[in-house]
């Protein structure tokens, strides 16, 4: 197995949720090799369950890809917050609900190709109304639908998001295996 030691890492690029760096590598003490490498202070994720068994979604603009997506809540950690208290405040901001008790289900590392950003995601179905309370730059609408209509819009290529996906799945897997 091929022996990697990074020897440098050089900030390229500070942003208001990454930061992109130049990382440089040797390889087998013999090569030397440059990887992009992008820092993420993670995020989290909330699949809120309403009490009729649907799956409170967000529709909303996502400028990477210039296109809406279909997703389970989610958002970056603020500093000193955990990942639990994360999902909950995500799901209240996105949704208007608040989440009561919640479940971890898994965590996901995105990219790590070039990126260590990790998304914990739970799942509840604890959810008490309140409001909105979205970010300055955010515009999402709130839809609901049963998890098997999410999971027929996952294979039909409607839903691509992955932490969805793998969250979305995941649910079906526990709920399937919790019966």
């Amino acid at each position: 197995m091929d022996q990697y030691k990074r020897l440098n890492r050089e900030l390229s690029f500070k942003g208001n949720i990454i930061d992109f760096y130049s990382d440089t590598i040797e390889i087998n003490g013999e090569r030397k090799t440059t990887f992009d490498f992008i820092h993420h202070n993670g995020a989290s994720a909330m699949i809120p369950v309403d009490k009729d068994g649907k799956i409170l979604m967000v529709r909303q603009y996502r400028n990477a890809i210039d296109s809406y997506t279909l997703e389970i809540p989610a958002g970056g950690l603020n500093k000193g917050e955990d990942n639990l208290t994360c999902a909950i405040r995500e799901c209240e901001e996105e949704t208007g609900y608040i989440a009561g008790k919640a479940h971890h289900l898994i965590d996901i590392y995105t990219t790590v190709a070039f990126s260590n950003e990790k998304i914990s995601i739970f799942y509840t179905n604890d959810l008490t109304p309140s409001k909105q309370n979205l970010d300055e730059d955010e515009y999402v609408t709130i839809e609901k639908h049963s998890l098997d209509e999410i999971i027929k819009m996952i294979y039909n290529g409607t839903i691509q998001d992955a932490k969805t996906i793998a969250g979305i799945l995941a649910y079906k897997t526990k709920q399937t295996t919790d019966k």
